[in-house]
């Protein structure tokens, strides 16, 4: 009997395996690199967001994603005519492995320095795909300015989807015109997540209620995010090849993303908070 189930544990960590190993197939499919406005390039895959922001001293990635990923968006920065080499920093929006868990392997080819918001690193420090340490070279507060070649991005602690979710935000010039671009990370609300008497998050609901707050104070033109579905990045990129406006430029479009997803929390946390209440 004992043999029977250990066979059987070991059947169902294999099954576990594969279905994990097929899902980040199906999120890797590669997408077509572009820009997006000034020095901002979608460098991701077609459900996972990464943009690489270009500099005369080097460039800045956002969020490396699986390890698998990694070769995905080193191939659409390449392609871009530009080198993966010359990534010098590698910041994240939040602390799941779909969008920092290669970050080790990032450091690895590139020697970035990786930075992170102080609330995920905790979080972060427990990823250790084939065994790698999560790399930190530099913990970041609410607000911080990470510079490089003349760009500049702020960290924004918009926590809730993790505890140090980021958003960042910087500014870029394009056509002569300036643009307050957005990079979301996220503000969804997962299933499983505790929103009432959280034990390893207590302050969960209140910190969503501060992200929306934050994210409407935002002066925003281009809305990104760190999974395309977030911006709809498939239909904005199926629009630039026919001319007029650049369909990144999306003020409205941030706007409705935050009612949705308020509106989605608001409405599981009555329910969550009448469940806790009976």
């Amino acid at each position: 009997m004992r043999h029977v189930l250990m066979f059987a544990l070991l059947a169902g960590l294999v099954v576990a395996d594969v279905r994990a190993q097929n899902r980040q197939a199906e999120f890797n499919k590669p997408f077509p690199p572009h820009k997006v406005i000034g020095n901002v390039y979608y460098v991701g895959s077609e459900q996972l967001a990464s943009f690489l922001i270009t500099t005369p001293e080097g460039h800045i990635l956002i969020n490396s994603s699986f390890e698998t990923t990694v070769p995905v968006i080193r191939a659409a920065v390449e392609k871009l005519g530009f080198k993966f080499t010359d990534i010098k920093i590698l910041l994240g929006s939040h602390a799941h492995g779909d969008h920092m868990e290669g970050d080790a392997l990032v450091k690895d080819l590139t020697k970035a320095q990786v930075m992170a918001m102080e609330q995920d690193v905790p979080a972060l420090r427990t990823m250790k795909p084939g065994g790698k340490e999560h790399p930190i070279d530099r913990v970041l507060k609410d607000g911080d300015e990470v510079k490089l070649g003349g760009t500049t991005l702020v960290a924004h602690r918009t926590a809730g989807h993790t505890k140090g979710c980021t958003t960042w935000t910087l500014r870029v010039q394009d056509g002569g015109k300036s643009y307050n671009v957005a990079i979301l990370g996220s503000i969804g609300v997962n299933p499983g997540y505790v929103l009432v008497n959280n034990k390893d998050y207590p302050e969960i609901a209140d910190d969503y209620v501060r992200s929306f707050k934050v994210l409407r104070s935002m002066p925003v033109d281009v809305f990104l995010g760190a999974h395309g579905s977030f911006y709809g990045l498939s239909e904005k990129y199926a629009q630039l090849d026919k001319g007029g406006a650049n369909p990144f430029v999306d003020p409205g479009g941030f706007k409705a993303h935050v009612d949705r997803q308020e509106k989605n929390f608001q409405a599981k946390l009555e329910e969550q908070q009448k469940a806790a209440a009976k």
